[in-house]
């Protein structure tokens, strides 16, 4: 199967590249430049998506980019178009960042209700993607974790080693996913006749905070040491705070398994 991965230099890209390698696909991913070797494309750019994606003519396009308005939904609008162009069947990679969080847990009939930029950006992504093809996957995720590599990670060693600033929120509720898992789901889905908006993340909904802490506990950290504190202290404006995904549509749907939180791996394999 010939595969097109927008964003395989990203955390999750490059985990779905790997797995997609391994079974079997010729795989061509784009990146922002051509580090790892990957075809460096703006995803706003409607000429060069166009000219990639009908040199490559996939079988499938997986869409994992995020960043500014441009790139998380007029990208995704520009993506999904060209994708429909060839045929190909289109995985589109959203967040649970477009809703504003409750006390009860989101199902995908649930519309956006963004307080961010960003979030409004996801929203109107999954709107121009549904549209111009009703027969693509949308997958709500959360916040992604699985090596050091990791952006969670990453963030949780600057903060312990002084290289980051910053308070990890103890009201602000997520559903982490391992990597490995969601990169899985993602191509379990491509090979799928499913369609529509469905939400894939971890089973357990934990705190930044707490999340933090396991973090650090697997990389032999202390995690006590770990600034935290509430985002209504924080002066940062709006935030989604208890956002916790139902995800027993994907349990009915999915085969690959969305491992629990309890033991958050610190720097083994993304695989393991």
């Amino acid at each position: 199967m010939s595969t097109l991965l927008v964003g395989a230099s990203g955390f999750l890209g490059s985990e779905v590249a790997r797995q997609a390698a391994a079974a079997g696909h010729a795989v061509v991913g784009t990146a922002t430049t051509t580090t790892g070797g990957w075809v460096p494309v703006d995803v706003t750019d409607r000429k060069a998506v166009r000219a990639l994606i009908s040199a490559v003519r996939p079988k499938l396009v997986i869409n994992s980019t995020w960043g500014d308005w441009r790139v998380s939904a007029d990208g995704a609008a520009t993506v999904a178009a060209e994708a429909a162009a060839v045929g190909a069947r289109l995985v589109h990679v959203s967040s649970d960042a477009l809703h504003a969080g409750r006390p009860a847990p989101y199902t995908e009939d649930d519309a956006p209700t963004p307080v961010t930029v960003y979030g409004a950006a996801k929203a109107a992504a999954e709107t121009a993607v549904t549209a111009i093809d009703p027969s693509a996957v949308v997958v709500r995720t959360s916040l992604i974790y699985g090596s050091a590599q990791g952006k969670q990670e990453q963030l949780v060693l600057g903060l312990l080693d002084g290289r980051q600033r910053g308070v990890l929120f103890t009201d602000e509720i997520r559903c982490p996913v391992h990597v490995a898992d969601l990169a899985g789901a993602l191509l379990e889905l491509a090979d799928s006749r499913f369609a529509g908006i469905l939400n894939v993340a971890g089973p357990d909904a934990v705190s930044r905070a707490e999340f933090g802490r396991l973090i650090a506990r697997a990389h032999g950290r202390d995690p006590s040491a770990l600034p935290t504190g509430l985002s209504t202290d924080a002066g940062i404006g709006p935030r989604p705070l208890d956002v916790k995904l139902d995800t027993s549509l994907a349990r009915s749907v999915l085969r690959t398994r969305l491992r629990p939180i309890a033991a958050v791996p610190g720097d083994r394999p993304a695989d393991v």
